[in-house]
């Protein structure tokens, strides 16, 4: 199996014609050079130059940052909301360091292809008015992670966002798992990324970050904790030594072990040779409760081993406390307010606990998976050399990981994640806890898809199972759960277009496709995949799950959209119970 893996990476790097690193570099200095960086309100406040400077001030002096994710469905909205965040934290006497703006996935796609996609949850900034405003909203310095770096809109969006006020930019990891919505060419995608980094490398020294966020990527779909960390240590070596920049690692969202979550900012500090300097460090998003009283025990836990390990190990992670109604929908103005607040009250239990606070077990697992994670990682380069990749270009580096997965890499580099041994020396693997917790799910809900009654309505259908955006996480499930029900089921991923599901559908002849969906445009992929269906004369009932909202103009947040979605024929599952119900409503259309 490795010759085989070792013979298709040599026949990919072939096939791409990649142009080499150094003539991507060589228009990156060029650009750079032509960049003012702007200043943003917060800078002015504060009279630094960077987010950086700021961060290693708060460093420095003990200060726990605070970030807040606010990105409504227009700029406008979004700026005014920035404001009111600003103004409700100033009258109760605190202050919010940095905000994500949580931008539209159509602003990765080149702008002349942006409004012929999909539209989804936050902002669109389609002039450059728009974009300077971005630094100015408010005193809160803005960050942008999502859909800016690692996607073909790199260059023009780096630019734009420097040119703003913003320093801290990503979102590299997001270039391995995501997809632009609509655009298949990986290797302009892999050249505009290195272009943009390289931008980032050109301008370090005037406080640049370059944000990657490991559970929006791979570090999310590996079943070891170790790989995470082998992965964290690859991602800077290509962001680091091979393009210049300074990488600012952030985890969380898919981490709830209390001693993992503190571990981690050992990990990285270790990782990064104790010059860590990570942008934020997510709330827990994988505990969260439908009910929204109940996440406030939740954000509490969270949030005091959160700011205790930065008391112990300032690295400059901002902390972020997820609004109570996150897992439910959209969070509002008011929401991410009271979060805010309530986080400041954690914050001063917080310091209360730290001096009795013994963080043994969160070093030992930092130093596990550090050490296993630097073989791997050295392992790593080895093996891509051996299959022809040269390991000095970040251009091939990066298109063959983005090409190579998840599964290969760690199966191949880590198989003791998998098969539950060791080499001598090393611990056994450390498992994910989306894993972890997804596995759980499936143990609990195998006795009622393994029953006779679900059995029935199921068992020998084929069923595809697909999703509009990278939560990878309910596909596993929902796969696991089919198949103790006697489906053939199917799983072609996350970040699959319209036309891509109904193309995998006709090709496996799936008699139910299964769609999961997160971000804001429900409805209208709905419409999009009934539109190619009706291009290509077929008729497969749909299914979809997860978050039913979409995106409206006049809108700040999405709107729930259940009832539209069952208007155009497309089965609702909101419940598991439910499903083999709605499975066997939809497949007796077919009779």
């Amino acid at each position: 199996m490795m010759d085989e893996h070792i013979k298709n990476i040599k026949e990919l790097i072939n096939s791409a014609k990649l142009p080499k690193m150094e003539a991507i570099l060589s228009e990156s200095k060029e650009i750079a050079s032509s960049i003012v960086i702007g200043r943003s309100r917060f800078m002015e406040k504060y009279g630094v130059s960077s987010e950086l400077e700021y961060k290693r001030m708060s460093i420095k002096n003990g200060h726990v940052m605070f970030h807040a994710h606010i990105g409504m469905n227009t700029w406008d909205e979004t700026a005014r909301s920035l404001r009111a965040a600003y103004d409700f934290a100033e009258s109760n006497g605190f202050v919010i360091d940095r905000a994500g703006i949580c931008l539209d996935r159509r602003m990765a796609l080149p702008k002349d292809m942006r409004k012929s996609a999909p539209q989804e949850s936050g902002p669109y900034l389609e002039t450059e008015e728009e974009w300077m405003q971005v630094g100015q909203a408010a005193p809160i310095q803005p960050h942008m992670g999502d859909f800016i770096i690692g996607f073909p809109a790199s260059t023009e969006n780096t630019v734009s966002a420097l040119r703003a006020g913003v320093t801290t930019i990503g979102n590299l990891s997001q270039f391995f798992a995501h997809e632009a919505p609509m655009w298949k060419r990986k290797d302009i995608t892999t050249v505009e990324t290195v272009k943009a980094i390289g931008i980032m490398g050109f301008l370090r020294d005037r406080g640049t970050l370059m944000h990657s966020y490991l559970d929006d990527g791979f570090g999310a779909l590996f079943l070891d904790c170790s790989t995470s960390a082998a992965w964290a240590y690859l991602e800077k070596y290509i962001v680091e030594d091979l393009l210049g920049a300074k990488l600012a690692h952030c985890v969380g969202g898919l981490v709830s072990d209390p001693v993992k979550r503190s571990g981690w900012i050992f990990a990285l500090d270790e990782i990064h040779g104790h010059d860590c300097v990570g942008s934020m460090f997510y709330g827990d998003t994988i505990s969260s409760h439908s009910d929204p009283e109940k996440n406030r025990a939740l954000t509490a836990e969270y949030l005091l081993w959160d700011i205790m390990t930065q008391i112990e190990c300032p690295t400059g992670h901002a902390v972020l406390p997820v609004p109570f109604t996150e897992a439910h929908r959209a969070p509002s103005l008011e929401e991410i307010c009271e979060v805010q607040l309530w986080g400041r009250e954690i914050e001063k239990t917080a310091v209360k606990m730290h001096p009795h606070f013994d963080f043994t077990e969160p070093k030992k697992f930092a130093g596990s998976i550090c050490r296993k994670g630097r073989r791997i990682f050295n392992d790593a380069l080895s093996y891509l050399e051996e299959c022809g990749v040269d390991t000095k270009d970040a251009v091939q580096m990066l298109y063959v990981l983005k090409c190579m997965g998840p599964r290969v890499f760690e199966d191949t580099l880590n198989p003791s994640a998998k098969n539950g041994t060791a080499p001598a020396g090393e611990s056994l693997a450390i498992p994910n806890d989306i894993f972890t917790k997804t596995l759980e799910q499936v143990d609990i809900w195998t006795p009622y898809f393994n029953s006779s009654e679900v059995r029935q309505k199921l068992s020998g259908r084929r069923v595809l199972l697909a999703s509009t955006d990278v939560h990878e996480h309910g596909l596993l499930l929902i796969d696991n759960l089919l198949q103790q029900a006697g489906c053939h089921a199917v799983n072609i991923g996350a970040e699959k277009n319209p036309d891509e599901v109904v193309l995998a559908g006709v090709r496996y002849g799936a008699e139910i496709i299964f769609i999961s969906t997160h971000n804001g445009m429900a409805l209208e992929y709905a419409r999009n995949v009934l539109d190619e269906m009706e291009e290509q004369n077929v008729s497969i009932p749909v299914c979809m799950g997860g978050v039913l909202n979409q995106n409206t103009e006049e809108g700040t947040v999405p709107v729930e959209v259940s009832s539209d979605l069952e208007r155009l024929g497309i089965g609702i599952v909101t419940d598991l119970r439910r499903l083999p119900e709605c499975a066997a409503s939809l497949l007796a259309t077919l009779q």
